[in-house]
């Protein structure tokens, strides 16, 4: 029998949703940054397994962070994860933190008690927390009456993500196989590559430059022995195009080389890429540049 399913997974930002799905997939497929609100798009991840008598496929979809939104990218992104709720078979909670630490939690949780979907409660990061804490916000959640499990993990290390995946097993029901069951994900391979060149930026450029930065794919061409892309890297700021640029142009030929190393492994050929860097002041208040993006829908 085939089963199948699927799974939004949400929480404030950087509590390590992307992670998770990373550890599931046995794969990367989403960027992780120690930086919050690194996720933009809903990043879709195929899992598929089969057993000595049923085969299952979960569909989780990894949302942007839920948070107070600043600006009109904030505003699209935060929708983008609510509308998850309704749209899925069961809801992953990710949370690191008690249930008093901030407001992000509480709300989530606000907006979780009005949806009838089944919902778990994934505590993440156990490996950084002391069993007192743990015990803690387990009681705190527990006693809240919404979740049908509730689970510590450690996704960085993939520390019991095979619990998680045997309870979500439990919870689907008879369906479809939705995509081939070698496929991990349903986005192109483009998206993945723009996406693995803002991660290099956000790592290489720390907390020089914020969140105001966008890629875009100008040109990918696949030939017999490597693959050609180019891609304009996009800020808010002439200062911004200066950092991300570097000294002699050093830190984008760092971040150059970091990306093509992964794109490289992920596509199994080699890679001529090269970068352009463009100022495009405030586009994350441009509804026109962030569908264009491809963060909203036109």
């Amino acid at each position: 029998m085939m089963k199948s399913g699927f799974i939004g997974i949400v929480g404030r930002p950087n509590v390590g949703k992307s992670t998770l799905l990373n550890a599931i997939l046995g794969e990367k497929i989403a960027i992780t940054t120690d930086k919050p609100q690194t996720t933009r798009n809903s990043i879709r991840g195929i899992y598929t397994c089969h057993g000595e008598k049923d085969s299952c496929q979960m569909i989780f979809i990894d949302t942007p962070g839920i948070h107070k939104a600043r600006n009109k990218l904030g505003s699209a992104m935060t929708d983008m994860a609510i509308s998850t709720f309704k749209e899925v078979d069961v809801i992953l909670f990710l949370v690191d933190s008690k249930i008093d630490k901030g407001p992000g939690d509480k709300y989530i949780l606000e907006l979780l008690k009005k949806v009838k979907t089944p919902k778990f409660l994934i505590i993440n990061k156990i490996d950084t927390m002391s069993p007192e804490d743990f015990r803690d916000t387990f009681e705190a959640y527990d006693k809240e009456g919404v979740f049908d499990e509730i689970i510590g993990t450690s996704a960085i290390d993939g520390k019991n993500v095979d619990v998680v995946l045997k309870k979500l097993e439990e919870k689907m029901e008879p369906g479809p196989m939705f995509f081939p069951e070698e496929m991990i994900t349903d986005h192109p391979e483009k998206f993945i590559v723009s996406e693995i060149i803002r991660e290099k930026i956000l790592n290489y450029t720390e907390d020089e430059v914020p969140h105001g930065v966008a890629v875009e794919i100008e040109s990918y061409k696949e030939e017999d022995r490597i693959t050609r892309i180019g891609a304009v890297i996009y800020c808010e700021r002439k200062s911004h195009k200066g950092i991300i640029i570097g000294k002699q142009g050093r830190k984008l030929k760092g971040i150059g080389k970091s990306a093509r190393v992964e794109i490289e492994a992920m596509l199994g050929t080699k890679v001529f890429l090269e970068l352009w860097v463009k100022v495009k002041e405030n586009w994350r208040d441009s509804d026109f540049a962030i569908s264009n993006f491809g963060y909203k829908e036109k």
